[in-house]
């Protein structure tokens, strides 16, 4: 259900079809984002779950974690089983992996 933002970043690099989703909310994505992301809020999820393929890997991040993880449960609730939630979310991803993103 969860990784650590290198494994993701594995995931990632070795599958082009997986989604990487941002779940943070606009003002937050103005501060700083993962390239390549796509993006919608959480608030925003339930009414936009017929543009995602539950047979597509999603792994969702958000400012730490917590946002990410319930996404994850949202989405395994309506049939989607590929889908993890980045620990740590955008800014273990700054720690880690891009420390040129700005750390809020």
């Amino acid at each position: 259900m969860e990784m650590d933002p290198g494994q993701a970043r594995g995931i990632l690099v070795e599958n082009s079809s997986c989604i990487l989703l941002d779940v943070r909310e606009l003002k937050e994505r103005t501060l700083c984002f993962i390239e390549g992301s796509l993006h919608v809020p959480l608030s925003s999820l339930p009414e936009q779950l017929t543009a995602l393929n539950p047979e597509t890997p999603i792994i969702s991040y958000c400012h730490h974690g917590i946002r990410s993880l319930a996404a994850v449960r949202m989405l395994r609730a309506k049939g989607f089983d590929k889908v993890s939630s980045m620990r740590g979310g955008i800014d273990l991803w700054a720690i880690e992996i891009d420390p040129s993103l700005t750390r809020y």
